[in-house]
């Protein structure tokens, strides 16, 4: 059986200790109330989730139905480059 050859003093021991910790991961704080959250979960405290209210008073709120877009119309087509090299060119002969 191993046994120790000196004893381990108290700040050595609890140095050691250091890293064994738990860690909570994945809290934040809540942007509404401040209230520490999971990630990506609606706070219980206010019922807010991202920015906007989930539940109200124990209630769940229902998003407002999205309006319809209405249809994009194509984008006119621009004018050809060729034009304007030939409204260069005369200016550019009048010019000699």
């Amino acid at each position: 059986m191993a046994v120790p050859q000196r004893r381990i003093s108290k700040t050595r021991k609890r140095m050691r200790r250091t890293h064994f910790k738990l860690n909570v991961e994945g809290l934040v704080t809540c942007p509404n109330c401040g209230e520490m959250i999971k990630a990506h979960h609606v706070c219980p405290k206010c019922g807010y989730y991202a920015g906007k209210a989930q539940y109200l008073n124990g209630k769940l709120v229902k998003p407002e139905e999205k309006k319809a877009a209405p249809a994009k119309k194509a984008p006119a087509k621009k004018a050809a480059p060729k034009a304007k090299a030939k409204e260069e060119a005369p200016k550019a002969e009048e010019a000699k």
